[in-house]
């Protein structure tokens, strides 16, 4: 295992195809402007190191990152890679994973336009992400503690699971597929459109038009605040602990509630409304 302490590169590629390499304190970064330090390289460990430079982690194999900072300069830093752990670390360039396999991401900070993008088995705990369009279709999805804020997150994922999260995001999870989400806060306009086997347990939903044109949709025990025009031309199962602003053309199923709404029908409908819910 060859070990690099507090050295700086600027160069291209200037440590690629590397297999077994330790860097600590050591930065990418300089006037030569050089990218993929580290492209097709192998066992990797990053600690304390500072990446200001492109495309740093192509085609690897074995990538640990500890304590580390990608400044915004650091664009599309881990694309094609296999086998990531991100820790305690702070990730600021546009891209910043793609097609990758086999990610653990834990109390991490991540501000970064289209991560994620297409990967394959994605871990998080207890991070802190902000961009637009993340995880656009990728799949086997676990997530505890996550914290987001974005726009246009989530679409197209498949097999997914969020638990304890806070989401404040537009038109999120749109065309998802086999996605539950307990415990957790979602904010945002026009939830989960046209999704498919989407679970909502013990949730807190905000926002106008939610759950529309869903399949085998279930909500569990959730609560509604602001949601007009809700479960529009969906199939729906749902138990709410409170009633939601309104309901409209809901296609089929069965929806539980404490109390009377507007119920909005501009033609037929199979879904059957029951209230008051708990007696």
């Amino acid at each position: 295992m060859k070990i690099i302490r507090n050295e700086k590169f600027d160069e291209e590629r200037a440590l690629y195809s590397s297999d077994g390499i330790e860097l600590y304190s050591t930065a990418f970064d300089g006037p030569a402007d050089g990218e993929s330090a580290l492209k097709e390289s192998k066992n990797i460990y990053a600690e304390d190191c500072y990446f200001n430079l492109r495309y740093p982690l192509w085609h690897c194999t074995g990538v640990t990152l500890t304590e580390c900072k990608m400044t915004e300069l650091c664009r599309a830093a881990l694309w094609y890679t296999d086998g990531i752990e991100i820790k305690g670390s702070r990730l600021e360039g546009i891209k910043a994973l793609r097609e990758c396999k086999n990610i653990k991401v834990s109390d991490s900070f991540i501000s970064s336009a289209e991560l994620f993008w297409f990967s394959d088995g994605i871990e998080l705990d207890s991070d802190e992400i902000s961009g637009e369009y993340c995880m656009l279709r990728s799949k086997n999805i676990k997530a505890e503690n996550l914290t987001f804020k974005g726009k246009y997150s989530f679409q197209y994922i498949e097999n997914a699971t969020f638990d304890g999260c806070d989401f404040d995001t537009k038109d999120a999870f749109w065309h998802a597929r086999n996605v539950v989400v307990r415990n957790s806060r979602v904010k945002g306009e026009y939830l989960a459109w046209y999704s498919e086997n989407v679970t909502f347990e013990n949730c807190e939903i905000i926002g106008t038009q939610p759950l529309c044109y869903c399949k085998g949709l279930k909500l569990i025990n959730c609560t509604m605040t602001d949601c007009d025009l809700s479960f529009e031309l969906s199939e729906v199962e749902a138990t709410l602990l409170n009633s939601p602003t309104s309901i409209k053309n809901p296609k089929h199923g069965r929806i539980s509630l404490p109390s009377p709404t507007e119920l909005i029908l501009d033609g037929e409908s199979a879904c059957e409304i029951l209230y008051p819910a708990f007696r």
